[in-house]
C-alpha cells in the first residue's frame, strides 16, 4: 500500500499510514502551522529514537550563504534562551542517551536515542534547540573556528576529498556540486546576521517533521511534541499546511564530464568515477539499486571480482548510488597504490562499458536483488533506522512504502530492466575524480573521454 504524504492533511487531524500487518503501525498527526509528528510503534524494544527533520540543506543556500545550513547544525547545540550548551548535552547523557545532528544537501536532522521512559526529555531538549537557539555572536565566532578546523580535517582525508571532487565535477552547474560544509572563504565570511536570518526564514513549523520510533504510543508523543514546540509561540494558530515534499518535477539538472585532480603526497590513490543516475522519485530507482549491488555491492560483485579477486589491484572497490529530487548519481570508488591508478581506472571503465554493452547475467541480477532485499530488512532492525525511514519518507520522498511493498518492488526488477538501465547510465559520459601524488590531470581526462 502506497500512502500519500502530508501536504494535503489538515492541522489537527491524525492518519494511520501503515498498520501492524504492513510491518509496523505508523501514524501521522499535523499540528498547527503544519508541524508533522510521525511515529512507528515497536513494542518489542525498550528504546525510542527521535529525529527533528528540517527541509533545508546546502542546495538551498543562495549567494553568500554557502555553509549556513551546516553552521546552524553547530550553533543549535551552543545554547538557547533557557539552556546552555552543557544543559543540552548533560541531561541526555546522564540517562545514557545519545544526541547528534547532520546536514545533507536537501535536509538537516537533529536526533537522539534514549530509553523509552526518557523520551519526554529528548523531545523537550530537541524542541528547545530547534525553536529557540540563541545564535549568540560569541558562539558564532567560536564555532566558525571549529568548522574551519573540520574543513581542514576533511581536507586531510582523501576519501572525503575525492567524493566532494566528483560531486563538483558531475554537478558543476548546480548547488548539488557544492560542499555541504562550505569552503574556508564562505565560512569565514558568514556573519551572525546572515546565519540568524537563514535560521528564522527556513526553520518554520511547515518545514519540520518530528519522527519517533520505538516503544511509544502515538497520542502521548503528540502531546509531548505539541507542548515542547508550543513554547515561545513557535506553533502559530491557523490552518497552515505542511510544505510538500521536494519532488523535483521540473527538468533534471545537467551533468558535467571530464576529470579533476587534487594532488596529495599520500600512499594510496583514491578515485571515483561518477555517472548520471536517476532522481529520487523515478520508478526505476529499484532497478538502479539492483544494478549497483550487482556491479559493485559485495564480494561477489563484478567490480570486486575483476579488480580485487582476479588481479589484486585494490583493497577497496565498490559502487554506490545517490538520489536527489531532480538528479542522481551512480559512482564507482577504488583505492589503490599510485603506480596502479591508470590500470585500475581503465579496468573499472572497461567493466562499465562491458556491462553497458552486454549487460549483467541473470545470475548477477538475482544476486543483486537478494543483496538489496537483505540490506533493506537488516537495516531496519533498530529504532533509530525506523525513525530515519519514516522521517525521510514524510519530508523528502513523497510516499511511504511498507517493507513488504519495497521487497515486492525489488523482486519485480527483471534482468532486462537492469540491462536497459545499464545501457542508458553506464554508457553515458563520465566524470572522474582523482586524489593522489600526481601532477598531470590530462592523463585522467583521456581515461573518461
Amino acid at each position: 500500500m502506497t500512502v500519500p504524504l502530508s501536504a494535503d492533511q489538515r492541522p489537527g487531524t491524525t492518519r494511520t499510514l501503515l498498520t501492524a500487518e504492513d510491518g509496523g503501525l505508523v501514524r501521522r498527526t499535523v499540528l498547527p502551522g503544519g508541524l508533522r509528528v510521525v511515529t512507528e510503534q515497536m513494542p518489542g524494544v525498550r528504546s525510542a529514537a527521535i529525529g527533528v527533520w528540517v527541509g533545508v540543506g546546502s542546495r538551498d543556500e543562495r549567494g553568500s550563504l554557502l555553509g549556513a545550513s551546516h553552521f546552524l547544525e553547530h550553533l543549535l547545540f551552543k545554547g538557547t534562551r533557557t539552556r546552555s550548551a552543557l544543559e543540552i548535552s548533560a541531561p541526555l547523557e546522564a540517562v545514557g542517551g545519545e544526541v547528534n545532528a547532520f546536514t545533507s544537501k536537501e535536509y538537516s536532522c537533529y536526533h537522539a536515542r534514549v530509553l523509552d521512559a526518557d523520551l519526554p526529555l529528548a523531545v523537550e531538549i530537541l524542541a528547545d534547540m530547534v525553536t529557540s537557539s540563541s545564535i549568540a555572536s560569541a558562539d558564532v565566532e567560536s564555532e566558525r573556528t571549529v568548522i574551519l578546523e573540520e574543513i581542514a580535517m576533511n581536507d586531510d582525508d582523501p576519501d572525503d576529498v575525492v567524493h566532494n571532487l566528483v560531486a563538483q565535477r558531475l554537478w558543476s552547474s548546480s548547488p548539488l556540486g557544492r560542499p555541504i560544509i562550505g569552503t574556508p572563504a564562505s565560512v569565514t565570511a558568514l556573519t551572525r546576521s546572515q546565519v540568524a536570518g537563514f535560521y528564522r526564514r527556513r526553520y518554520r513549523p511547515d518545514s519540520v517533521v518530528v519522527s519517533v520510533a520505538g516503544n511509544i504510543e502515538h497520542r502521548a508523543v503528540v502531546r509531548q511534541v505539541r507542548s515542547a514546540f508550543s513554547a515561545g509561540g513557535w506553533l502559530p494558530d491557523g490552518d497552515g499546511r505542511p510544505q510538500p515534499a521536494r519532488l523535483g518535477n521540473g527538468p533534471a539538472v545537467s551533468y558535467g564530464r571530464g576529470a579533476a585532480l587534487v594532488t596529495r603526497p599520500i600512499e594510496q590513490a583514491n578515485i571515483v568515477i561518477g555517472l548520471p543516475g536517476v532522481r529520487r522519485t523515478d520508478e526505476r530507482r529499484f532497478a538502479v539499486n539492483v544494478l549497483t549491488a550487482a556491479l559493485g555491492g559485495g564480494m561477489s560483485s563484478r567490480l570486486f571480482q575483476e579488480v580485487r579477486e582476479k588481479r589484486g589491484l585494490a583493497y577497496a572497490v565498490y559502487s554506490y548510488t545517490t538520489h536527489y529530487a531532480d538528479s542522481g548519481m551512480l559512482g564507482v570508488y577504488a583505492g589503490c597504490a599510485p603506480p596502479r591508478v591508470d590500470e585500475v581506472v581503465a579496468l573499472c571503465r572497461d567493466q562499465l562499458v562491458d556491462v553497458a554493452t552486454n549487460g549483467l547475467s541473470d545470475e548477477e541480477v538475482a544476486r543483486g536483488r537478494g543483496q538489496l532485499r537483505g540490506s533493506v530488512v537488516l537495516g531496519l532492525e533498530d529504532s533509530a533506522s525506523r525513525m530515519s525511514r519514516i522521517g525521510k519518507a514524510d519530508l523528502v520522498h513523497g510516499e511511504l512504502l511498507s517493507i513488504g511493498e519495497v521487497l515486492d518492488r525489488i523482486d519485480a526488477v527483471t534482468p532486462e530492466q537492469v540491462r536497459e538501465l545499464a545501457r542508458e547510465l553506464l554508457g553515458a559520459p563520465a566524470s572522474l575524480a582523482v586524489v593522489g601524488p600526481f601532477d598531470d590531470a590530462d592523463r585522467f581526462t583521456a581515461a573518461v573521454a
